[in-house]
């Protein structure tokens, strides 16, 4: 979760979260599910990570239903993350408003689209939605930038552009490479953990968000650059 300012100083609340430790369980029973279902009628499958379910098949659709629960349920479940969070700054900080503009916004989902004449299965994993003139939010590491964007409809992304900053090293290759003053150094001015515990979270262990957002100008343009105040990991 995390208080945000933007170029006039306006306040933002941004938080992020999935279908948690559910969704992984319902992703590895399917996984282990399908590969049953390949060996019954194809012995000589190259790769068992290759293993599959049929649309129209029994198993398929319950897949599709289980999927949708997940990403509803992170959708319920970030709705009312939100609510106890403006409920605790109400407490703590003087009577404000609330404006009209929230976005949710889902990254790592599965959606039925249409695209190129065809219905199809888009599965955008570490990429949002980015429909002509649809809101958007495009985090960068803690301690960096995020941006708030309006999508261009650009159709050979189908309609996508990135998630975020994106990693460039593992988190364990960041705990190895940084020490707690460089995580002090390259979080100064923002509330945050700063001990070893969030050496995996520095933002040197993640690719530049500025270089991120001029790559993908021709998916979405910015409409907010926002910059983090308090940053708060689960």
């Amino acid at each position: 979760m995390e208080i945000c300012l933007d170029e006039s100083n306006a306040v933002w609340v941004m938080l992020h979260s999935g279908s948690r430790g559910v969704g992984n369980a319902i992703g590895q029973h399917f996984i282990q599910m399908a590969r049953r279902d390949m060996a019954g009628h194809m012995h000589n499958m190259p790769d068992k990570n290759l293993a599959y379910f049929s649309e129209g098949s029994v198993h398929f659709d319950d897949y599709i239903e289980a999927v949708n629960w997940a990403q509803e349920y992170a959708r319920v479940n970030r709705q009312e993350m939100m609510k106890l969070v403006l409920n605790c700054l109400k407490v703590h900080l003087p009577k404000f408003s609330l404006t009209s503009e929230a976005i949710n916004c889902h990254h790592n989902y599965v959606v039925r689209e249409h695209h190129f004449e065809r219905d199809v299965y888009v599965t955008r994993k570490g990429a949002i939605s980015a429909k002509k003139d649809q809101l958007g939010i495009i985090p960068g590491s803690m301690g960096a930038k995020s941006f708030i964007v309006r999508g261009r409809g650009n159709p050979e992304s189908f309609y996508s552009c990135a998630h975020g900053a994106g990693r460039k090293m593992s988190r364990a290759a960041a705990r190895q490479r940084f020490t707690r003053k460089d995580l002090e150094a390259q979080t100064r001015g923002v509330q945050c953990r700063k001990d070893r515990g969030g050496i995996d979270e520095i933002p040197a262990a993640y690719k530049d968000i500025d270089q991120v957002m001029q790559n993908q100008s021709d998916l979405v343009d910015i409409v907010h650059t926002l910059r983090q105040v308090i940053c708060i990991k689960g």
